[in-house]
Protein backbone atom coordinates (compact mmCIF):
# COMPACT_ATOMS: atom_id res chain seq x y z
CA UNK A 1 0.00 0.00 0.00
CA UNK A 2 1.60 3.25 -1.17
CA UNK A 3 1.39 6.26 1.15
CA UNK A 4 -0.66 9.21 -0.03
CA UNK A 5 1.45 12.25 -0.90
CA UNK A 6 0.78 15.98 -0.64
CA UNK A 7 1.14 16.51 -4.40
CA UNK A 8 -1.39 13.77 -5.17
CA UNK A 9 -4.06 15.55 -3.14
CA UNK A 10 -3.09 18.93 -4.57
CA UNK A 11 -3.58 17.68 -8.14
CA UNK A 12 -7.09 16.43 -7.37
CA UNK A 13 -8.22 19.80 -5.94
CA UNK A 14 -8.76 18.35 -2.48
CA UNK A 15 -7.66 21.66 -0.93
CA UNK A 16 -10.61 23.70 -2.24
CA UNK A 17 -13.32 24.38 0.34
CA UNK A 18 -16.58 26.30 0.04
CA UNK A 19 -17.04 30.05 -0.12
CA UNK A 20 -16.47 31.80 3.17
CA UNK A 21 -20.17 32.58 3.62
CA UNK A 22 -20.98 28.84 3.89
CA UNK A 23 -18.23 27.74 6.26
CA UNK A 24 -18.78 26.17 9.67
CA UNK A 25 -16.85 27.90 12.48
CA UNK A 26 -15.89 24.57 14.05
CA UNK A 27 -13.98 23.76 10.86
CA UNK A 28 -11.38 26.44 11.64
CA UNK A 29 -8.55 24.03 12.71
CA UNK A 30 -8.49 22.59 9.18
CA UNK A 31 -8.48 25.91 7.27
CA UNK A 32 -5.13 27.09 5.91
CA UNK A 33 -6.16 30.45 4.40
CA UNK A 34 -8.82 32.32 2.49
CA UNK A 35 -8.19 33.01 -1.20
CA UNK A 36 -10.61 34.75 -3.58
CA UNK A 37 -13.42 34.31 -1.09
CA UNK A 38 -12.87 30.54 -0.81
CA UNK A 39 -11.43 28.62 2.14
CA UNK A 40 -8.27 26.64 1.39
CA UNK A 41 -8.03 23.36 3.34
CA UNK A 42 -4.75 22.44 5.01
CA UNK A 43 -3.69 19.25 3.22
CA UNK A 44 -1.15 18.43 5.95
CA UNK A 45 -4.11 17.93 8.26
CA UNK A 46 -5.79 15.84 5.56
CA UNK A 47 -2.83 13.47 5.29
CA UNK A 48 -2.43 13.19 9.07
CA UNK A 49 -6.11 12.46 9.68
CA UNK A 50 -6.29 10.07 6.73
CA UNK A 51 -3.43 7.98 8.12
CA UNK A 52 -5.13 7.89 11.53
CA UNK A 53 -8.39 6.75 9.90
CA UNK A 54 -6.60 4.03 7.89
CA UNK A 55 -4.90 2.73 11.04
CA UNK A 56 -8.24 2.62 12.85
CA UNK A 57 -9.94 0.73 10.00
CA UNK A 58 -7.09 -1.77 9.90
CA UNK A 59 -7.41 -2.43 13.63
CA UNK A 60 -11.14 -3.05 13.19
CA UNK A 61 -10.63 -5.43 10.26
CA UNK A 62 -7.98 -7.38 12.20
CA UNK A 63 -10.67 -8.10 14.79
CA UNK A 64 -13.02 -9.42 12.05
CA UNK A 65 -15.04 -6.19 12.08
CA UNK A 66 -17.23 -5.05 9.20
CA UNK A 67 -17.23 -1.65 7.49
CA UNK A 68 -20.19 0.09 5.84
CA UNK A 69 -19.43 2.62 3.07
CA UNK A 70 -22.08 5.30 2.50
CA UNK A 71 -22.16 7.75 -0.40
CA UNK A 72 -25.51 8.67 -1.93
CA UNK A 73 -24.49 11.89 -3.68
CA UNK A 74 -23.98 11.77 -7.43
CA UNK A 75 -20.19 12.29 -7.35
CA UNK A 76 -19.62 9.43 -4.89
CA UNK A 77 -22.04 6.65 -5.93
CA UNK A 78 -19.88 4.79 -8.44
CA UNK A 79 -16.68 5.24 -6.42
CA UNK A 80 -18.23 3.93 -3.20
CA UNK A 81 -19.70 0.86 -4.91
CA UNK A 82 -16.47 0.07 -6.75
CA UNK A 83 -14.17 0.44 -3.73
CA UNK A 84 -16.51 -1.35 -1.33
CA UNK A 85 -16.73 -4.29 -3.74
CA UNK A 86 -12.95 -4.28 -4.10
CA UNK A 87 -12.35 -4.63 -0.37
CA UNK A 88 -15.44 -6.89 0.08
CA UNK A 89 -17.34 -4.62 2.43
CA UNK A 90 -20.93 -3.34 2.48
CA UNK A 91 -22.18 -0.13 0.94
CA UNK A 92 -25.21 2.13 0.46
CA UNK A 93 -25.34 4.28 -2.68
CA UNK A 94 -29.09 4.81 -3.06
CA UNK A 95 -31.30 6.86 -0.78
CA UNK A 96 -30.54 6.20 2.88
CA UNK A 97 -33.58 4.61 4.49
CA UNK A 98 -34.26 6.16 7.87
CA UNK A 99 -33.71 3.54 10.58
CA UNK A 100 -31.26 1.42 8.59
CA UNK A 101 -29.09 1.33 11.72
CA UNK A 102 -31.45 2.23 14.57
CA UNK A 103 -34.22 -0.07 13.28
CA UNK A 104 -32.04 -2.77 11.78
CA UNK A 105 -34.46 -5.59 12.70
CA UNK A 106 -37.03 -4.18 10.27
CA UNK A 107 -34.36 -3.80 7.58
CA UNK A 108 -33.44 -7.47 8.05
CA UNK A 109 -37.06 -8.46 7.47
CA UNK A 110 -37.07 -6.43 4.27
CA UNK A 111 -33.84 -8.14 3.16
CA UNK A 112 -35.37 -11.53 3.92
CA UNK A 113 -38.37 -10.59 1.78
CA UNK A 114 -36.00 -9.65 -1.06
CA UNK A 115 -34.18 -12.99 -0.81
CA UNK A 116 -37.51 -14.81 -0.96
CA UNK A 117 -38.53 -12.90 -4.09
CA UNK A 118 -35.15 -13.57 -5.74
CA UNK A 119 -35.25 -17.31 -5.02
CA UNK A 120 -35.90 -19.34 -8.14
CA UNK A 121 -38.91 -21.63 -8.01
CA UNK A 122 -40.27 -19.89 -4.92
CA UNK A 123 -43.78 -20.95 -3.89
CA UNK A 124 -44.73 -17.30 -3.52
CA UNK A 125 -45.36 -17.12 -7.28
CA UNK A 126 -47.70 -20.14 -7.34
CA UNK A 127 -51.35 -19.63 -8.29
CA UNK A 128 -50.96 -15.90 -8.96
CA UNK A 129 -52.40 -13.87 -11.78
CA UNK A 130 -50.21 -12.12 -14.31
CA UNK A 131 -50.86 -8.74 -12.67
CA UNK A 132 -49.91 -10.02 -9.22
CA UNK A 133 -46.67 -11.49 -10.55
CA UNK A 134 -45.87 -8.17 -12.19
CA UNK A 135 -46.43 -6.37 -8.88
CA UNK A 136 -44.09 -8.78 -7.10
CA UNK A 137 -41.43 -8.19 -9.75
CA UNK A 138 -41.69 -4.44 -9.21
CA UNK A 139 -41.33 -4.96 -5.46
CA UNK A 140 -38.28 -7.16 -6.04
CA UNK A 141 -36.58 -4.53 -8.24
CA UNK A 142 -37.30 -1.79 -5.69
CA UNK A 143 -35.95 -3.81 -2.76
CA UNK A 144 -32.94 -4.88 -4.80
CA UNK A 145 -32.02 -1.25 -5.50
CA UNK A 146 -32.45 -0.29 -1.85
CA UNK A 147 -30.55 -3.19 -0.31
CA UNK A 148 -28.13 -4.34 -3.00
CA UNK A 149 -25.08 -3.36 -0.96
CA UNK A 150 -26.26 -4.63 2.44
CA UNK A 151 -28.37 -7.71 1.67
CA UNK A 152 -25.60 -9.97 3.02
CA UNK A 153 -25.04 -7.87 6.16
CA UNK A 154 -26.05 -10.02 9.13
CA UNK A 155 -25.28 -7.52 11.91
CA UNK A 156 -24.60 -3.83 12.47
CA UNK A 157 -21.23 -2.65 11.14
CA UNK A 158 -18.36 -1.77 13.46
CA UNK A 159 -17.43 1.34 11.42
CA UNK A 160 -19.18 3.60 8.90
CA UNK A 161 -17.26 5.44 6.17
CA UNK A 162 -19.14 8.46 4.82
CA UNK A 163 -18.57 10.80 1.89
CA UNK A 164 -19.86 14.29 2.74
CA UNK A 165 -20.99 14.13 6.36
CA UNK A 166 -23.15 17.22 5.82
CA UNK A 167 -25.16 15.50 3.07
CA UNK A 168 -25.35 12.22 5.05
CA UNK A 169 -26.39 13.85 8.33
CA UNK A 170 -29.02 11.17 9.01
CA UNK A 171 -26.39 8.43 8.81
CA UNK A 172 -24.13 10.31 11.23
CA UNK A 173 -26.97 10.85 13.72
CA UNK A 174 -27.95 7.18 13.69
CA UNK A 175 -24.32 6.09 14.10
CA UNK A 176 -23.80 8.50 17.01
CA UNK A 177 -26.95 7.23 18.68
CA UNK A 178 -25.68 3.65 18.49
CA UNK A 179 -22.08 4.70 19.30
CA UNK A 180 -20.76 3.38 16.00
CA UNK A 181 -17.51 5.17 14.98
CA UNK A 182 -17.74 7.32 11.84
CA UNK A 183 -14.95 8.01 9.34
CA UNK A 184 -16.01 10.83 7.03
CA UNK A 185 -14.74 13.25 4.40
CA UNK A 186 -15.69 16.69 5.71
CA UNK A 187 -15.70 19.95 3.75
CA UNK A 188 -15.55 23.50 5.10
CA UNK A 189 -19.36 23.69 5.36
CA UNK A 190 -19.53 20.72 7.76
CA UNK A 191 -19.37 20.52 11.55
CA UNK A 192 -16.59 17.95 12.26
CA UNK A 193 -17.53 17.44 15.93
CA UNK A 194 -19.98 14.50 15.45
CA UNK A 195 -17.35 12.70 13.33
CA UNK A 196 -14.96 10.38 15.18
CA UNK A 197 -12.34 10.40 12.41
CA UNK A 198 -12.81 13.45 10.17
CA UNK A 199 -10.80 13.72 6.94
CA UNK A 200 -10.79 17.39 5.82
CA UNK A 201 -11.00 17.57 2.02
CA UNK A 202 -13.09 18.72 -0.89
CA UNK A 203 -16.07 16.34 -0.90
CA UNK A 204 -17.36 17.61 -4.27
CA UNK A 205 -14.29 16.64 -6.31
CA UNK A 206 -14.65 13.21 -7.92
CA UNK A 207 -10.88 12.75 -8.14
CA UNK A 208 -10.38 13.71 -4.49
CA UNK A 209 -13.10 11.29 -3.37
CA UNK A 210 -11.59 8.55 -5.52
CA UNK A 211 -8.11 9.10 -4.07
CA UNK A 212 -9.19 9.14 -0.41
CA UNK A 213 -11.68 6.25 -0.58
CA UNK A 214 -9.25 4.08 -2.55
CA UNK A 215 -6.59 4.72 0.12
CA UNK A 216 -9.02 3.54 2.81
CA UNK A 217 -9.90 0.50 0.71
CA UNK A 218 -6.23 -0.33 0.13
CA UNK A 219 -5.62 -0.28 3.87
CA UNK A 220 -8.46 -2.73 4.46
CA UNK A 221 -7.27 -5.05 1.67
CA UNK A 222 -3.70 -5.05 3.02
CA UNK A 223 -4.91 -6.25 6.43
CA UNK A 224 -7.25 -8.86 4.92
CA UNK A 225 -4.42 -10.33 2.85
CA UNK A 226 -2.17 -10.39 5.91
CA UNK A 227 -4.81 -12.16 8.00
CA UNK A 228 -5.34 -14.72 5.21
CA UNK A 229 -1.60 -15.43 5.00
CA UNK A 230 -1.40 -15.88 8.78
CA UNK A 231 -4.28 -18.38 8.70
CA UNK A 232 -2.56 -20.34 5.92
CA UNK A 233 0.71 -20.38 7.90
CA UNK A 234 -1.11 -21.66 10.98
CA UNK A 235 -2.71 -24.45 8.94
CA UNK A 236 0.68 -25.43 7.52
CA UNK A 237 2.20 -25.52 11.02
CA UNK A 238 -0.66 -27.68 12.30
CA UNK A 239 -0.30 -30.13 9.40
CA UNK A 240 3.48 -30.35 9.84
CA UNK A 241 3.10 -30.92 13.59
CA UNK A 242 0.58 -33.72 12.95
CA UNK A 243 3.04 -35.32 10.50
CA UNK A 244 5.78 -35.13 13.11
CA UNK A 245 3.52 -36.78 15.69
CA UNK A 246 2.79 -39.61 13.23
CA UNK A 247 6.51 -40.12 12.57
CA UNK A 248 7.25 -40.14 16.30
CA UNK A 249 4.51 -42.71 16.88
CA UNK A 250 5.94 -45.00 14.16
CA UNK A 251 9.44 -44.59 15.61
CA UNK A 252 8.27 -45.51 19.11
CA UNK A 253 6.46 -48.60 17.72
CA UNK A 254 9.68 -49.76 16.04
CA UNK A 255 11.57 -49.31 19.30
CA UNK A 256 8.99 -51.39 21.20
CA UNK A 257 9.19 -54.18 18.58
CA UNK A 258 12.98 -54.24 18.78
CA UNK A 259 12.88 -54.36 22.59
CA UNK A 260 10.44 -57.29 22.48
CA UNK A 261 12.69 -59.23 20.10
CA UNK A 262 15.76 -58.59 22.23
CA UNK A 263 13.97 -59.67 25.42
CA UNK A 264 12.66 -62.88 23.77
CA UNK A 265 16.17 -63.86 22.62
CA UNK A 266 17.62 -62.92 26.03
CA UNK A 267 20.25 -60.65 24.52
CA UNK A 268 22.25 -58.48 26.87
CA UNK A 269 21.61 -54.98 25.60
CA UNK A 270 24.64 -53.60 27.41
CA UNK A 271 26.91 -55.75 25.24
CA UNK A 272 25.45 -54.35 22.00
CA UNK A 273 26.59 -51.07 20.55
CA UNK A 274 23.96 -48.53 19.58
CA UNK A 275 25.28 -48.47 16.03
CA UNK A 276 24.98 -52.27 15.64
CA UNK A 277 21.59 -52.80 17.23
CA UNK A 278 19.88 -52.75 13.81
CA UNK A 279 22.16 -55.54 12.57
CA UNK A 280 21.47 -57.68 15.64
CA UNK A 281 17.74 -57.32 15.29
CA UNK A 282 17.86 -58.23 11.58
CA UNK A 283 19.99 -61.28 12.38
CA UNK A 284 17.47 -62.40 14.99
CA UNK A 285 14.66 -62.07 12.47
CA UNK A 286 16.62 -64.16 9.92
CA UNK A 287 17.24 -66.88 12.53
CA UNK A 288 13.55 -67.03 13.36
CA UNK A 289 12.68 -67.36 9.65
CA UNK A 290 15.18 -70.24 9.22
CA UNK A 291 13.88 -72.05 12.29
CA UNK A 292 10.31 -71.71 11.01
CA UNK A 293 11.31 -73.25 7.66
CA UNK A 294 13.09 -76.19 9.36
CA UNK A 295 10.12 -76.88 11.60
CA UNK A 296 7.77 -76.87 8.61
CA UNK A 297 10.05 -79.33 6.77
CA UNK A 298 10.14 -81.64 9.80
CA UNK A 299 6.35 -81.58 9.99
CA UNK A 300 6.11 -82.50 6.29
CA UNK A 301 8.52 -85.41 6.74
CA UNK A 302 6.56 -86.70 9.76
CA UNK A 303 3.34 -86.60 7.77
CA UNK A 304 4.92 -88.58 4.89
CA UNK A 305 6.30 -91.25 7.29
CA UNK A 306 2.87 -91.68 8.87
CA UNK A 307 1.32 -92.18 5.45
CA UNK A 308 3.93 -94.87 4.52
CA UNK A 309 3.43 -96.77 7.78
CA UNK A 310 -0.33 -96.69 7.25
CA UNK A 311 0.01 -98.19 3.77
CA UNK A 312 2.26 -101.01 5.10
CA UNK A 313 -0.27 -101.96 7.75
CA UNK A 314 -3.07 -102.09 5.17
CA UNK A 315 -1.04 -104.49 2.98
Amino acid sequence: MSELKFDDLLKTGAHFGHVTSKWNPYYKPYVLMVKNGVHIINLEETIKNLNIAIQFLQDVVRKKGEVLFVGTKKQAKDIIQQEADRCRMFYVVERWLGGTLTNFSTIKKSIKRLQMLEKEGSSIYDNLTKKEIQMLNRERIKLSDQHRGIKDMRRLPEVIVVVDANHESTVVKEANRLEIPVVAIVDSNTDPRPIDYPIPANDDSIRAIQLIISSLSDGIIAVKNGVKENEENVMELESSSSDEETDNAEFSENIVIKEDIISEKKINVDEIDEDNIEEHVEAIKDDEADSNEESSKEKDSDVSEDKVSANIEEE
